[in-house]
């Protein structure tokens, strides 16, 4: 949808809406083939998880109008659901909580929700289950604006799969960012596979990103000789750029080569990737040679950096 109007992104933001809340079952006079609304059972599952909350928190925290939610809290009280507890520091102020019939309703409902989302995912196999997953996280990080710090990232080694999203990332991002032509993507290709078929572990090190078990950044050191190793092919996907995650890749990856007994660590990269060329100023690389060239496309000027061990 790159190239859409903004009345064919609304459509298509409607579409999905409409299909999501038939799915889920929303649309149902009474949800999960209960008596009460959405709405009343979002309320129940707030006071259900909340400590003690007042209504003014429940209102904040649903978004909901005062005179809306009185009402229901009221109805909620005539059902024998709830009860009203008097603040022990503010009398003016009333806590809610669920009485005991009040929680059995909830838990039967949580249970039926519950039944009803584990009967869509069994349709699913194990990897459909965690695209959808992670396709749902994405969905509320960017809508919420969240963000993260590059700690709560987990670093491990490659696995099956992995060189072919590298592979996979590179050539899409290039090709959206700078232009670069599938030449690139057959560089970043063959690199990955000189990796694996000449892999030193004790020498070499790849660095996978991991957020929610969605990778979102990669790096590689190789040797080059006994005493100079390679920083190739260092990526961070554009959400999870700005938390310094790329920082840390590199840091990892000179961590590595020192652990390893090199005495410099080398790379090499182009003018236009500024971003990149930023981290490894910050990291204490220097530029040591530029060279023009034509590659993937592009009229490019090639960089090479050095740190000393």
């Amino acid at each position: 949808m790159k190239n859409c109007t903004l009345e064919d992104k609304i459509n298509q933001f409607r579409k999905f809406n409409r299909y999501f809340t038939r799915k889920i079952g929303v649309l149902h006079e009474g949800l999960l083939h209960s008596a009460y609304s959405l709405t009343e059972v979002r309320i129940l599952f707030e006071i259900a998880h909340h400590d003690l909350p007042t209504a003014t928190q429940l209102r904040h925290e649903l978004g909901l109008d005062a005179g809306y939610l009185s009402r229901i809290l009221t109805r909620f009280e005539e059902r024998g659901l709830t009860e009203r507890i008097r603040s022990e520091h503010d009398g003016r102020q009333y806590h809610i909580r669920l009485t005991p019939e009040g929680m059995k309703v909830f838990s039967d409902l949580d249970q039926r929700s519950r039944d009803e989302v584990a009967e869509i995912l069994n349709v699913l196999n194990e990897e459909e289950q965690q695209k959808l997953l992670t396709s749902m996280r994405e969905i509320e990080n960017i809508l919420e604006k969240k963000t993260f710090q590059a700690s709560d990232v987990i670093l491990r080694s490659h696995k099956p799969g992995d060189m072919g999203w590298v592979t996979h990332r590179h050539g899409v991002l290039y090709a959206q960012e700078y232009g670069w032509d599938e030449r690139f993507e057959a560089l970043v290709a063959q690199i990955t596979a000189d990796f694996i078929n000449h892999y030193k572990p004790e020498r070499e090190k790849s660095i996978i990103a991991e957020l929610n078990g969605e990778i979102i950044g990669s790096v590689f050191v190789v040797q080059q000789d006994e005493t100079v190793a390679k920083l190739r092919l260092l990526l961070v996907e554009p959400k999870a750029r700005g938390f310094g995650l790329g920082s840390r890749l590199v840091q990892e990856s000179i961590a590595f080569a020192k652990q390893a007994g090199y005495q410099k660590l080398v790379l090499w990269t182009n003018s236009v990737l500024k971003e990149a060329r930023h981290i490894y100023a910050k990291s204490g690389f220097q530029l040591v040679e530029q060279e023009p060239h034509h590659s993937f496309g592009k009229d490019l000027i090639g960089e090479t950096w050095e740190l000393v061990l």
